[in-house]
């Protein structure tokens, strides 16, 4: 079974063989940015929340943002699933923070991985034991594309790569080994980094 959904919340799930829905269900909120799918729960995101039903639709559970994102008009833009570790990583489109939370007990208030001199996320990456976060930030003085490679085990940044004269706004990995970035108009280039 593969699931699909759109921004006005109607999820289908496929069954990959016959590319036929096996069924659908509407979630009970709008503008689903991503998905992901963890055991036997779907993780919804959405603009202010997220929002974590069973496979057959059944709500499990409401995840809200924190207070302070709230207050500067932000919203939750995408997720990346570490199922390993049992976390789900968030970034919001305004600010500098990844949130970290804990799949086994959602309701704990997450871990936090400051990205200094970043303006704005916009994607990110798992790689191996590593997140890759594409962003825009500051480089001497200079607003530049920027990756933050974050090591998931430490929860620190380990590099902090200036990519492109533009936002970074797509990250993609090669066999693990490479991760691919691409610019905003302004650059319009597709970069190769090299995973160590």
């Amino acid at each position: 079974i593969s699931y699909s959904c759109s921004v006005d919340g109607n999820v289908l799930a496929w069954d990959i063989n016959t590319l036929k829905i096996q069924h659908k269900f509407l979630l009970p909120c709008a503008n689903i940015n991503s998905m992901e799918l963890h055991k036997d729960l779907l993780l919804c995101c959405t603009k202010d929340c997220i929002l974590v039903t069973k496979k057959s639709g059944l709500l499990f559970k409401r995840v809200e943002i924190l207070e302070n994102i709230r207050k500067m008009g932000s919203s939750f833009y995408g997720i990346q699933l570490f199922a390993e570790k049992e976390q789900l990583w968030v970034f919001c489109t305004a600010g500098n923070e990844i949130s970290i939370f804990e799949m086994n007990d959602l309701s704990k208030a997450p871990s936090k991985v400051v990205l200094q001199d970043c303006t704005q996320i916009t994607c990110m990456l798992r790689v191996k034991q590593q997140i890759w976060v594409g962003s825009k930030g500051i480089s001497q003085g200079k607003q530049k594309g920027k990756i933050y490679v974050i090591n998931a085990e430490k929860k620190t940044v380990e590099k902090e790569l200036v990519a492109h004269m533009d936002i970074v706004n797509s990250l993609c990995s090669a066999e693990d080994r490479y991760v691919l970035s691409g610019s905003g108009k302004e650059d319009g280039k597709v970069a190769i980094w090299k995973v160590e």
